[in-house]
């Protein structure tokens, strides 16, 4: 039988989804609680790995299992077991054929952070701060370049292992709402540190440092060494991948 969660947590004091050697990792956490429920081990399969730090609202993963347990049994079991910084949404039984990462067909980010002068306290776990007022009009102005099938060359880490940098764009929409500046954006995937080193270039935009041709000017030179400071860790949430229909998941994961 084949699985699907949908996983919410608060990445900051992880080492990132993927299982690590040096430092606690959501998915260790995860297949630790899910093993015990199914009395053996479990190993998951995930729509996207998030890096230290990193937050999500609807992470995607999937396992196999011969371990008979109704959905709420496995819902309300893991969750009992879960640290508080993560919990499972909701279970939901799938086709063999489904995969976590490879049915995707689109994925979504969110960038926040408050910009003013003093530093946030309540929310500092979840958002960046930006004390240099910001021109988020300037910003959205540069951010359009963006949209479509481009070479995201200049926007993604020196280790990214991808094979292309290649990326279709599907939405990105920037706006202030008071104190917050918001970054929301989709692609069919995303390379390494893209969606932060994205946010990094954009701020040097939206701080007067940089004008608003400069980020085409970027996509064309193809130079991770020329585009701005990866963002902060804290301010970017993984909202989770989008799926055919077909597959009988939840909306929140649905395409339109």
């Amino acid at each position: 039988m084949r699985l699907a969660l949908g996983i919410e947590y608060d990445g900051t004091d992880y080492f990132g989804w993927q299982i690590q050697k040096n430092g606690p990792s959501l998915q260790a956490e995860l297949q630790k609680a899910l093993g015990f429920v199914a009395n053996g081990p479990i190993e998951v399969v995930c729509a996207g790995r998030t890096d230290a730090g990193v937050h999500g609202s609807c992470q995607v993963v999937h396992f196999d299992t011969d371990a008979l347990r109704a959905p709420h049994g496995w819902l309300l079991g893991t969750n009992s077991l879960l640290p508080p910084s993560i919990a499972v949404r909701w279970v939901r039984s799938v086709a063999d054929d489904f995969h976590a990462r490879f049915s995707a067909r689109a994925r979504s980010y969110r960038y926040t952070l408050i910009n003013r002068r003093a530093r946030p306290a309540l929310e500092r776990r979840f958002c960046a701060w930006e004390r240099l007022p910001l021109d988020v009009e300037a910003m959205q102005a540069a951010s359009r370049c963006l949209l479509g099938t481009q070479d995201f060359t200049s926007f993604r880490t020196v280790a990214c292992q991808a094979k292309s940098p290649l990326r279709t764009m599907h939405t990105l929409d920037l706006r202030r709402v008071g104190e917050h500046v918001i970054l929301e954006i989709q692609a069919n995937a995303f390379l390494h540190h893209m969606v932060r080193n994205i946010m990094g270039s954009l701020l040097d935009v939206g701080r007067g440092v940089k004008q608003v041709a400069w980020i085409e000017e970027l996509l064309a030179w193809r130079d991770r060494s020329r585009a701005g400071t990866t963002a902060e860790a804290s301010g970017l949430v993984f909202v989770g991948p989008r799926y055919p229909r077909e597959h009988g998941l939840p909306e929140e994961v649905c395409l339109p």
